[in-house]
Order: C-alpha cells, then sequence, then structure tokens
C-alpha cells in the first residue's frame, strides 16, 4: 500500500515511484502553493462539476482552412520548443493538442497554461509538491472531492489534470473579474502577492506564438 495514499487505477508503482522522487529530489519544481478550499455555493459548484465531467477528446474544430492551418503551425513550433522537456514525439503531440483544448475550451490562451505548468510542475506529469498539489498544473485534491468524482489519484492522468488546472483558474479569474494577477495568485495560494503571478508571466513568453 501507498503510505502517501496515491496509488489508483493506471499508476504503476514505477510512476508512483517517480512523483515522489519528484517531490524529494527537485523540490524547487513543483512550484504549487497551498490552492485555499473556500466553500461553493450549489451553483458554482453544479456549473465547475459540469465543465470537469465533459469528457470530450481534445480535438478543436476550426471555422476555416486557415484556421486550422494556424494551428498546425503552433503545433510544430511548440513541437520544437518542448521537445528538451518532452522527448517522445507522439506523447509531445498528444500533450499539446490537449494544452490546447483545454486552454481554448475554458477562455485561457495556450501560452498561458503552458507557462502555468512550467512554473507549477516544471512539465512533470506525476509532480508533487510539499503541500500535496498533483500533476501538470498542481492540483490540489481536494478539488476531485468538491467538483469531481472523489477519486484525487486521476489527477495525475493528463487530460483530467489539464482540465482541472483550466477549469479552477477560469474559476478564479471570473471570481477577480477578468483580473489574471489576481487569479493567479489565488491559484498558488498567495492572492496579492507578486511572487508567482511574475513566474508565470514569464514563463508565458516562452510560449507565446504569433503567425508569420
Amino acid at each position: 500500500m501507498n503510505p502517501a495514499g496515491l496509488a489508483g487505477p493506471g499508476l504503476t508503482r514505477r510512476q508512483l515511484a517517480f512523483g515522489a522522487a519528484g517531490a524529494l529530489v527537485f523540490p524547487g519544481a513543483a512550484h504549487a502553493g497551498r490552492q485555499a478550499e473556500e466553500p461553493l455555493a450549489d451553483s458554482v459548484r453544479s456549473v465547475l462539476s459540469s465543465a470537469i465531467a465533459n469528457n470530450a477528446p481534445p480535438k478543436p474544430n476550426f471555422d476555416s482552412v486557415e484556421a486550422r492551418i494556424t494551428y498546425l503551425k503552433w503545433l510544430g513550433e511548440m513541437s520544437n520548443r518542448l521537445k528538451k522537456r518532452k522527448a517522445e514525439h507522439v506523447t509531445r503531440i498528444e500533450f499539446l493538442e490537449t494544452v490546447y483544448y483545454e486552454a481554448k475550451r475554458a477562455g485561457l490562451e495556450p501560452a498561458l497554461l503552458l507557462g502555468l505548468i512550467q512554473v507549477e510542475s516544471g512539465f512533470r506529469k506525476y509532480a508533487i509538491s510539499i503541500a500535496g498539489a498533483r500533476g501538470y498544473t498542481q492540483v490540489m485534491p481536494f478539488w476531485s472531492r468538491l467538483i469531481g468524482d472523489g477519486e484525487p489519484a486521476r489527477l495525475f492522468h493528463m487530460q483530467t489534470n489539464l482540465r482541472f488546472g483550466c477549469v479552477i483558474l477560469r474559476h478564479y479569474l471570473d471570481r477577480e473579474r477578468g483580473d489574471l494577477y489576481m487569479a493567479l495568485g489565488r491559484y498558488n495560494g498567495s492572492r496579492g502577492k507578486p511572487e508567482y503571478p511574475n513566474l508565470v508571466f514569464g514563463a508565458r513568453r516562452a510560449w507565446e506564438y504569433k503567425p508569420a
């Protein structure tokens, strides 16, 4: 039995060991603070739960051929930039497709989500912070109880983790009336302090894309 309570469907002993090692060997890589568990109105909980539950595959639809070509160029450019962090091509493309889909679905910039992931987990799927946050976007386990299916181990599933991260950040952004600086602080449990938002804003610049 895993003493940290992380065992779950789809996680091998090796993966769990890697996650634990990441938290111990690379203490600076999982940057998440402690997201505060706050009371949610029933209406808010219902909206967030519905947003989490939609399991559509991460395949975007485009209104024009030009839009699809722009997306494919973005995908190729981001794949090149991410190659040093994710060497396997198929895994890298699947990750980027999901990042794009989940970010757009939540009304966020893909560059912002990539910057957040870089700061939060260093692109490590099984990262665990000292506070117990999990996965790429370092989601605190209580969120799986509040708006998910109650299985925090599933926060290590790629699309599930990215979905939670985007929905939570969108929720905080709405609460802060569009103020991204304050929303990022709330995401990290450091609302009003500049260090974390500035780290994400800095990381975002490395993932911005301007079509030629």
